[in-house]
């Protein structure tokens, strides 16, 4: 049975338009091989380049270690290498203390180095393996893909 309501039919609402959501901020570089902004030409002071992420293929065969893993062959690590020289822009993901050795490296160069290009975000890598007993294992292996490089 289909009972009539005597409250009044509600209006529809307001269509509004989406609002667009902005992108999450994060530390990490905007594209693996370059750096936004004053460093676009990828080069800091005199030519040399700043600290980024580069490309790093590990081969387990030329390491010899197919004859216990089976899979994958290899894959992508990638390495961070660069300078870290002032100013430390925002988008190199430095530390506080990275920024502080950089002024401190300007007064006394001798004394002090530059703050080091090191990874700031690593991720894991799933590897299929025989172990010592011959047992068929796959173990995901954490810290073993840089996708992000800073200064330190």
């Amino acid at each position: 049975m289909i009972r009539a309501s005597s409250s009044p039919i509600r209006a529809p609402r307001a269509v509004r338009p989406l609002k667009r959501r902005l992108p999450k901020k994060t530390n990490e570089l905007p594209q693996p091989n370059r750096l936004p902004g004053i460093f676009d030409d990828i080069h800091g002071s005199h030519g040399r380049h700043v600290c980024r992420r580069h490309e790093l293929y590990v081969s387990f065969q030329d390491l010899g270690w197919l004859d216990w893993v089976i899979a994958p062959q290899g894959y992508s690590a990638y390495y961070c290498e660069g300078e870290c020289s002032f100013p430390l822009d925002s988008c190199m993901n430095a530390t506080n203390h990275a920024i502080l050795q950089s002024l401190v490296h300007l007064m006394k160069p001798d004394a002090v180095p530059k703050a080091c290009c090191a990874p700031t975000k690593l991720s894991a890598t799933s590897v299929l393996y025989y172990d010592s007993s011959n047992n068929v294992i796959l173990r995901k292996h954490r810290n073993m893909v840089v996708k992000a490089c800073g200064c330190h």
